[in-house]
């Protein structure tokens, strides 16, 4: 292992890259020549992990044994259902960078252990320590972690000497961010963040889901929101739909045997054009609006002084997007560099500089969030015991520090509690809570309840946050790191370790490659024999159309119960009589 050597990862909900430094400039690792890693993890029927693409394949046919779009569930300790076993988010994005940092070890021709992963900006506290998690879980040492619209601005810095302001609009496959930038001299200096960590093109796609489930519903044809499989597929045909009606203005979605009522077979055919989508998701767009008009006001920058704006995630291939932003600002966006990659691009300019290469920029980020306490206090000119009191206010430069006196309620009090909370309301209740301290022992007399205690809260370059607690009278503290559930070492080692056991069966390259190969043959042409005999359809006799639908059923069928001998030889038998009618 090079221990100089560092990686920049875009940790995507939808897709993932990877990013190296070569010759002093950054670039996405591609592998078959594709550059994206589809964010899928699954377990195959032999129950070895796979990540991306084969993933992927198999997700329609076995959405139990796969999972999608986990980036959202990020520093949530829910278990998620996987195969036959459950595991944390953590351990599931585990997978996505572990298959990232073996394909930058490839590309490099040795081992790396070292990497700068992007955020969200409006990443909360505790999903950040999940994120750093994921990366000890994968055996990565994560030097940085940096937000995804500032990774965006350094991939488009081109070390000038003069002075502008860049709007970085970012909407991705989970989350939406907005960012004011400010560039001179090669800083690069957020001014302003904000956004919605539960906003993007995943919301999309279920706008169509929704409306594809609704047509079946008014057909009488059938009532499958209970049916993972047909869910899956839906979804997958919806985001396909979606893609397409970027470059098109309307796009026919057909769906044959989407599910077997009563032994027969129930079609869908839908016919969606761009008008009727972009009018669906326009309240989701408008949300990004007024957070693009909270980034400016935040920064106190106009419109017009705006010299650049930036369109970064797949989403923002969408065309109303432009549109709005146009409307909105006054000048088009610049897409000039792949959405979807330069968040890694970025990240790999972040890495070069944590090497000590030469990078031509210098990094100056804020914090999307106002984070502080509770006391008892005044609210709306009433006494209220949750008053929250803000110590490092949103937007403020990392790192970030600040000190406030508290003081106790009476003399004999033994203990204090200190909540952290982070979010904007003078209501300590209505923002989030994120973590709790408890100083127990507190000294019975005059000098301290007059003294009271110190509280510091030091935000890090991470955007991590750390509390230290001081009782002036006898100088006593604690410190502390607001976490989450994986917070001691032991568990992100049981985690890394169970890890490498599942990950055996990928431990060869070559092996490794062979499989996903095959697998992924197999299932393309599943998927192929599965598109011809559909297409066949209309034309067919009705003893032929008969028996190429029960076919087409017991296809799907087999391939959802994984009876993978099954589904190849029915699959074989539905090729024989495509052969002589094709």
């Amino acid at each position: 292992m090079n221990a100089e050597t560092i990686i920049g990862i875009d940790l995507g909900t939808t897709n993932s890259e990877v990013a190296i430094v070569r010759n002093g400039r950054p670039e996405v690792v591609r592998e078959g020549g594709e550059a994206l890693l589809p964010s899928c993890v699954g377990v195959d029927e032999a129950g070895a992990i796979i990540v991306g693409q084969q993933a992927r394949n198999q997700w329609a046919a076995a959405p139990d044994r796969t999972v999608v779009s986990v980036k959202r569930l990020m520093g949530s300790a829910e278990p998620i259902a996987m195969g036959s076993g459950t595991y944390l988010p953590q351990e599931i994005s585990a997978f996505i960078l572990k298959a990232l940092r073996e394909r930058a070890s490839r590309a490099l021709g040795h081992d790396v252990g070292r990497a700068v992963i992007t955020v969200p900006a409006y990443f909360t506290d505790v999903q950040r320590q999940s994120t750093r998690e994921a990366g000890a879980i994968a055996g990565l040492d994560v030097v940085r972690i940096i937000n995804e619209p500032t990774a965006a601005a350094l991939s488009y810095e081109g070390g000038g000497e003069d002075t502008r302001k860049v709007l970085v609009y970012d909407l991705g496959g989970g989350t939406f961010d907005v960012s004011v930038v400010q560039i001179e001299d090669g800083v690069v200096e957020v001014l302003s963040s904000t956004g919605d960590n539960h906003l993007g093109g995943d919301d999309f796609d279920q706008i169509i889901v929704d409306r594809l489930n609704q047509e079946l519903k008014d057909m009488g044809k059938a009532e499958v929101g209970d049916d993972r499989v047909v869910q899956a597929r839906l979804r997958r045909a919806a985001e396909q739909a979606k893609i397409e009606l970027s470059d098109q203005p309307y796009v026919r979605i057909e769906e044959d045997h989407v599910a077997v009522i009563d032994g027969e077979a129930k079609h869908l055919s839908l016919e969606l054009d761009q008008a009727e989508f972009e009018h669906g998701i326009d309240e989701l767009l408008s949300k990004t609006m007024r957070s693009v008009t909270m980034a400016l006001n935040d920064a106190d920058v106009r419109p017009s002084q705006l010299d650049r704006v930036l369109l970064v995630g797949g989403s923002t291939r969408i065309p109303r997007v432009t549109r709005l932003l146009a409307e909105r600002l006054g000048q088009e966006p610049h897409g000039e560099i792949d959405p979807d990659l330069c968040v890694a691009l970025g990240a790999g300019v972040q890495a070069g500089m944590e090497m000590g290469l030469d990078m031509e920029a210098v990094l100056v980020d804020v914090t999307p969030y106002t984070f502080g306490t509770s006391m008892v206090g005044e609210l709306y000119g009433q006494p209220y015991t949750h008053q929250f009191v803000p110590l490092i206010r949103r937007n403020s430069r990392l790192p970030a520090s600040r000190t406030e006196p508290f003081f106790k309620m009476f003399e004999e009090q033994h203990s204090v509690e200190f909540k952290i909370y982070q979010g904007e309301d003078p209501d300590a209740l209505k923002n989030v809570e994120i973590g709790s301290f408890l100083f127990e022992g507190l000294l019975q007399s005059e000098a301290a309840y007059e003294q009271g205690l110190l509280c510091t809260y030091h935000l890090d370059l991470d955007g991590l946050l750390k509390i230290h607690l001081v009782e002036r009278a006898t100088g006593r503290e604690i410190n502390g790191v607001v976490e989450n559930a994986l917070n001691d070492r032991d568990a992100i080692e049981a985690s890394r370790q169970r890890l490498e056991t599942l990950w055996q069966p990928l431990a060869d390259a070559s092996v490794s490659s062979d499989a996903d190969a095959a697998s992924g043959t197999a299932s393309e042409a599943m998927e192929d024999t599965l598109m011809r005999a559909t297409r066949i359809l209309d034309d067919a006799s009705t003893a032929d159309r008969e028996e190429i639908s029960a076919l087409i059923a017991q296809a799907r069928n087999a391939v959802s119960e994984r009876r993978s001998d099954d589904a190849e030889m029915i699959r074989q038998n539905l090729d024989e009589i495509l052969f002589y009618l094709e």
